[in-house]
Parts: structure tokens; sequence; C-alpha cells
């Protein structure tokens, strides 16, 4: 007996040990497998969508009151451009839920968790390219379904759906029938008069829907895909893959009927893609608070991916801290869209900035790096910089307006509708920052000065302004308001902010370097020191504007 304890003792020790290198064994082959099959997989085709597509998780999520970058800073500030480098192969799910962050970005506590997730990810890139590899099937859907999940109504299902086979069996009784009257050829022919009216009637919806149930399908195996993963990241998704999964099969038709037409047959005969588009309403209707969920976590999910990826790719990124409302700090700050950015460094409290600089110099670009990292730090709290230190504030901005040929209205008024935008927005319950390039240069010199200083005037009153503007005499109308800053050149020929105005303007020289005569140069030169000698004022400007209190401070 003993031996034979013995013997079974070590025969099971023996079988431990073969059943732990075999499971070894497997796991490496299927490891190897993995690998093989992902390289051999073809790159999902990104489908190109509309921008109102991307925009309509958006609108249906955007919480009234909250304030939202405006088309003319989306504009402005380039974000169009930016938007689609950060969301290079990504679905139309994660860049609806981007779009949605750049727009109205994030409170503190949302953003500081997306901070957390996105420096989990970027500490391990096997993880995050595992991650990414289980979300590429998302990349697969070629339409939206936000507006479906969250906003529109489902299709009625009829009372008779589910029936349609009644209409089979009366065809058939009917040509049985036919051998013994020819009248029973009169129900045949209703029978497949119905039917071929069902086809015709729900062809155009059935498409649409079936368009939708493939990116539903999409989101529901990825959700399957990633419960099924041991990854802390994905707590959220543990619990789910089993319905994602039955959810899925109830809405995929029963593959191989495509062989020989029985599929046909069968829709044709039995209307059986009618009675699935029905029942998939209802499994839709049904789950729906379930399906807005897989969305929300599958969406957020390959977002969190897509700002990981694009931060390992990008050399200058830094987290931003949150700043205090009247504090910009950013040092070394590029542009993500220049290929050779010249880093610049800011640094505000307490006021706003008038830039002044030459012609060309890159006065417009330099707004754009500010306001896009101030945007940026707000919707993902990172900023493009050594160090950012910034106002968590909407950003609203003012670069180019234009005249409109078609809408009859001149550039002027173009410029003072955005104003009128602008002081709305200053005179709402939020702050915000505002970037402002060049404002109303669409009217003569003396005018233009008058109403850009009344309206900066008011809008930094309480809120964060940088103006650039060729109009030097604002910086002294509105020092109480804005620390004038001039850009230029160092020794090396990178750009550098300097406190003060700009000192030797470079329009009349550009004249001659463009290929102007010489004579055009002389003469416009002998106007410019006319006009500043007329126009010149001994005294500042600074007692014409602020509220009779700030102008006695002033005094005083």
């Amino acid at each position: 007996m003993i031996l034979q304890n013995n013997l079974c003792k070590k025969y099971k020790g023996r079988m431990s040990v073969f059943l732990a290198k075999a499971a070894a064994y497997v796991t490496t082959l299927t490891a190897q497998f993995r690998a093989i099959v992902r390289v051999a997989e073809p790159e999902p085709v990104d489908y190109p969508f509309a921008a109102s597509d991307v925009a309509q998780w958006h609108r249906v999520r955007h919480a009234p009151g909250a304030a939202s970058v405006d088309e003319s800073t989306r504009s402005g500030l380039l974000l169009d451009d930016y938007f689609t480098l950060i969301t290079a192969q990504v679905s139309i799910f994660g860049k609806q839920v981007l779009h949605h962050r750049l727009a109205d970005g994030l409170d503190d506590a949302a953003r500081a968790a997306l901070v957390e997730r996105l420096q989990a990810l970027m500490r391990d890139p096997d993880r995050l390219e595992s991650l990414s590899h289980a979300c590429r099937a998302l990349r697969s859907a070629d339409t939206e379904i936000a507006a479906l999940l969250l906003e529109a109504r489902l299709p009625p299902i009829p009372r008779w759906a589910g029936y349609s086979w009644l209409l089979f069996a009366g065809l058939a009784a009917s040509l049985a029938a036919g051998a013994l009257s020819p009248l029973a050829w009169l129900g045949a022919g209703y029978c497949m008069y119905q039917l071929i009216a069902l086809q015709m009637r729900y062809a155009e919806p059935m498409a649409a829907w079936e368009r939708a149930m493939q990116a539903l399908r999409m989101l529901l195996r990825t959700s399957s895909l990633l419960a099924a993963l041991p990854d802390p990241l994905l707590d959220e998704f543990t619990g789910a893959g089993a319905l994602a999964g039955q959810i899925n099969r109830r809405l995929t038709r029963i593959p191989g009927l495509d062989a020989m037409g029985v599929r046909a047959y069968l829709d044709w005969f039995l209307a059986a893609n009618v009675n699935h588009y029905f029942r998939a309403i209802g499994v839709v209707g049904r789950h729906r608070a379930f399906l807005i969920e897989c969305y929300l976590r599958c969406a957020n999910l390959e977002a969190d991916i897509a700002l990981a990826r694009h931060l390992l790719a990008t050399a200058s990124t830094c987290w931003a801290e949150r700043g205090g409302e009247g504090t910009i700090a950013l040092e070394l700050a590029v542009h993500p869209l220049l290929p050779r950015p010249a880093a610049l460094s800011i640094a505000l409290a307490g006021k706003g900035a008038f830039i002044s600089g030459q012609n060309g110099i890159g006065k417009s670009t330099l707004l754009r790096t500010i306001g896009l990292n101030l945007l940026v730090a707000r919707a993902f709290g990172f900023c493009y910089a050594g160090k950012a230190r910034v106002p968590m504030l909407p950003v609203y901005a003012s670069m180019h307006s234009e005249d409109s040929l078609l809408g009859g209205e001149s550039l002027y008024m173009a410029e003072l509708q955005r104003a009128r935008e602008l002081l709305a927005v200053a005179d709402g319950p939020h702050r915000a920052s505002f970037l402002i390039d060049e404002i109303f240069r669409g009217t003569n010199h003396l005018e233009s000065v008058s109403a850009a200083a009344a309206v900066l005037d008011v809008l930094a009153a309480h809120n964060m302004v940088i103006v650039s503007s060729h109009n030097l005499m604002l910086a002294s109308l509105l020092e109480h308001r804005l620390v004038p800053l001039c850009v230029a050149p160092d020794a090396a020929g990178a750009l550098t902010l300097a406190p003060g105005l700009l000192a030797h303007t470079n329009g009349i020289a550009l004249l001659a370097q463009r290929g102007f005569d010489a004579a055009i140069e002389a003469n416009a030169a002998k106007v410019f020191n006319w006009l500043g000698s007329y126009l010149a004022q001994p005294g500042s400007g600074s007692h014409l504007l602020g509220t009779p209190a700030e102008q006695a401070l002033r005094r005083a």
C-alpha cells in the first residue's frame, strides 16, 4: 500500500510537471500564432467622415450653457488640421470623443483622471499596442451611430412583424391549388405582390440600418475582446463581454447562407431580411442603455490610446499645471503642426499682453501656439512645451476675418460681428482667454485704433487677453490692461518675447525686398516721416479708458 501511494505521488508529480510544460508550450504557440495573425491582418480602411458626423456626439451630449469652442476659434487656431494630426488611425467613435473633449474641455477631476490613464499607457508601450490592436475592429465602422443611440427615435415595429411567413404559406397553397382551380393563381399573385412590396418599401431603411448595425457589431465585438483581457484599465469592461456577445449574435444574421443564393431566396419568399430588421430594432430598443455604455467605454479607451500614442511620438510635451485665471507661464512652447517650430516662452500674471513685432516675424504663429496650448491643456491635460502653467479657461480666437462676397459683408462688418460675439462671451458667466490678431484692420487707422481700444478694454477687464497689432498706439491706451511685449529674433536667430514695443518697423523696407522701385520706397518713407510727426502725441493715453475708479487710481 505504501509503495502504491509513493507511485501515485510520483506519477501525479510528473503529470503536474508535464501539464505545466504543455500549458506553457500551448501559450507560446498561441502567442506566436497571434503575432503571425496580427501581421497578416490587413490594415482597416479609415472611412473619410464628414465634420458633421464627427461632431454628432458633441452635438447631442453638449451641456446647455457650457462654453464650447466656436467656429471662428476652430478656424483661426487651425483646429481641424490639429485634429487630423491626433486622430490618425482612429475610428469614428474615438474621433467623436476627442472632438467633444477638445470642444468643451474637461473639469479638473476628469482631466486628472485622463492624465493618470495616459501616463499608465505611456509607461508600457507593449500594453498600449495590445489595446490598440484590440480596438482596431472599430475602424471598420463606416457610419456614425451616436445620434441613433442617444437621440433618434427607433423605427416603429408593426404588429405583423414576424408573421410574414404566412405570405409564403399562402403563395405555396395558392400554387398547389392552381392545379385544381385557375382562380387560385389570383391568390398566388397577391401573395407575391405583397412579398415584393415589402422588399421595395423597406429596401432603403434596411440598407441604412444595416450600416448602423455593422458599426454596432464592431462596437460589441470590441467590448467582448476587451472584457477578456486581464488589464486594470479594463475593469469597467469586466462582466460586459457576455451580454455584448449575446447582443452581437442577435444582431447578426445566420452566416453561410449566401452560397447558392439561399439567403436571397429566404429574403424574397420569407421576407427574412425584413423580419431580421424588425428583430434588430427590438434588440437595440431593449438594450439601448447598455449599448450607450459600450460606446462610452470603447470610444473613451480608443481616444486615450490615440493621445498616448501621439504623446509618445511627440518630443516637446509636458503635463499642464493649473494656474490662476490671470496666469500664463509657457516655457519653450511650440506648435505641433510646424515641422521645425521655434520655441517661445511667455509669462503673464494679472494682465494680458499686447504683442508687437515686425511684419512676417511670426506674431500670428505665436498667438496660434499660445491658443492651441491653452485649448489642449484644458481638454487633454498636456501642452506642447517644456513646462506649462495655464488657466483652464475656455479659449476664443479672432485671427482672420474676411470679406464675404456671397453674404455681401465687408471685412469691417465681419470684424464687428466677431467683436460682438467676443463681448457677449465676456458678458457671460464664464471667464475666458481671448487671442486676437490685428483687430479692426478693415477701417481707417484712427477709427481702427479707437474702436479696438474700446473693445479690448472691456474684454481685458476681467479676462485674459493676448492681442497682436501694428497699431502701436493701442499699447499706450491699454497699458492698464495689457503688458507690452515685442517679438524679435535673438543672436542665434530664434524668436524671443521681450518687454516693450517694436522700435523699428519694416513695412517700408519690405518694399525694396519685394521688388518695388526705389522711388516708391523713398516716397513712402517721406510720407511715413510726415505722418509720424503729424500724429505724434507727447502724453500717454492711458487716462482715457477704464472705470472712473481705475482712472483715479492711475492718476494717484
